[in-house]
């Protein structure tokens, strides 16, 4: 039987992969060794992460977190290396753009083990994201790269990926496969709406983490102020990440808003099925707010989602108070059509069947 092994880091990667295992697991004709590298760990990433999630344990835990991206990055090539000595994979799968991704692929790469890149040609065209110079090097030395759109087959053409050999397929995006398999239990899974008293509709739900937000202090309070104005019309609900709890901490300041210890997968469905919109400067959540027919206010200068913002279900915002509160306002009663096919269906089964035939 033919082998892979899949490397994963970040929490949003598992839920993904996820949907993955359940289709290597139904056709049982390839087998799939999952490696943790160790990238998130926080109680939400316990074993009852696995548990409730359906999600297959990981075979191998490097338990590598908390050091500088080159210290990270370096530890993990050396531990999944060693990995696939055991291994021997036909390929090694990965996904996105977190330093796991990029170090996954570069200790299969000088192996000579193919590498398959899901959710390839990305782009925000920001070199000064991490996730940026992560994603840009991965597809370049992958053997298949799985795109979840038009844009992403576009921005690695451009690239001059048609002279290399390399296969490039559009598959959908994987993430819509997971919301909608992962919707059906969420409520009966998360109570939040109860215990937060929130009445559906009737709340904002925002999510702010991303380095060039929560370091630059200018930023971080003009995109506070906005919430707190956001607030006084309507309720503005903040998971907070661990990140952000700190440098407000370390800032003194004390945002007027309704603030939460981070949730669980299935608390952010509840929470994104039942929001009125999305503030965030999460690039997985404007999506997701898509898949739940939610608009969402890009707390950004740019997004990789760049679909949702032409179609006009996202916008991009910066950090100025103002076109936050604007933006807000525009789209609070909002009728618009979520309908529309922009990622695809039966993203999984499509990812799989290229895999196989990758490595048979």
């Amino acid at each position: 039987m033919k082998k892979i092994v899949t490397v994963l880091g970040a929490r949003p990667q598992f839920v993904k992969a996820a949907v993955l295992s359940r289709i290597i697991n139904k056709h049982k004709a390839i087998e799939e060794v999952i490696v943790h590298t160790g990238q998130h760990f926080d109680a939400n990433m316990s074993e009852v992460f696995f548990e409730e999630m359906m999600i297959p344990k990981p075979k191998y835990n490097l338990d590598i977190n908390s050091m500088s991206h080159g210290a990270m990055t370096g530890k993990m090539i050396e531990e999944i290396e060693k990995v696939l000595e055991i291994e021997k994979p036909d390929a090694l799968v990965i996904y996105g753009d977190t330093n796991s991704t990029i170090a996954g692929a570069l200790a299969a790469k000088k192996m000579h083990i193919k590498v398959i890149h899901i959710e390839a040609g990305l782009r925000s065209f920001n070199m000064k994201m991490p996730e940026e110079i992560n994603r840009i090097l991965t597809d370049r030395i992958a053997d298949l790269l799985s795109c979840p759109t038009e844009t992403a087959i576009d921005n690695l053409k451009n690239e001059g990926f048609d002279n290399l050999p390399v296969l490039i397929e559009k598959h959908g995006d994987i993430m819509k496969d997971a919301v909608v398999y992962y919707s059906q239990f969420s409520e009966a899974k998360s109570s939040i709406i109860k215990d937060q008293k929130l009445q559906k509709n009737e709340f904002v739900l925002a999510t702010i983490h991303r380095q060039e937000n929560t370091d630059d202090e200018e930023k971080l309070t003009s995109i506070l102020k906005a919430l707190e104005e956001i607030h006084k019309i309507q309720s503005v609900i903040l998971p907070l990440h661990p990140r952000t709890k700190a440098i407000l901490k370390k800032l003194a300041i004390q945002p007027k808003i309704q603030l939460i210890d981070p949730v669980g997968y299935y608390s952010m469905l509840e929470l994104l099925k039942n929001c009125s919109m999305v503030i965030s400067d999460s690039g997985g959540l404007q999506k997701e707010a898509f898949f739940n027919n939610k608009h969402c206010i890009i707390v950004r200068d740019e997004t990789e989602w760049i679909e949702l913002v032409n179609h006009g279900f996202a916008k991009i915002v910066g950090s100025d108070t103002k076109t936050i509160i604007e933006a807000f306002e525009a789209y609070k009663d909002s009728k618009k059509d979520f309908s529309i096919e922009l990622y695809g269906n039966n993203v999984g089964e499509k990812i799989y069947q290229s895999i196989y035939q990758l490595i048979h």
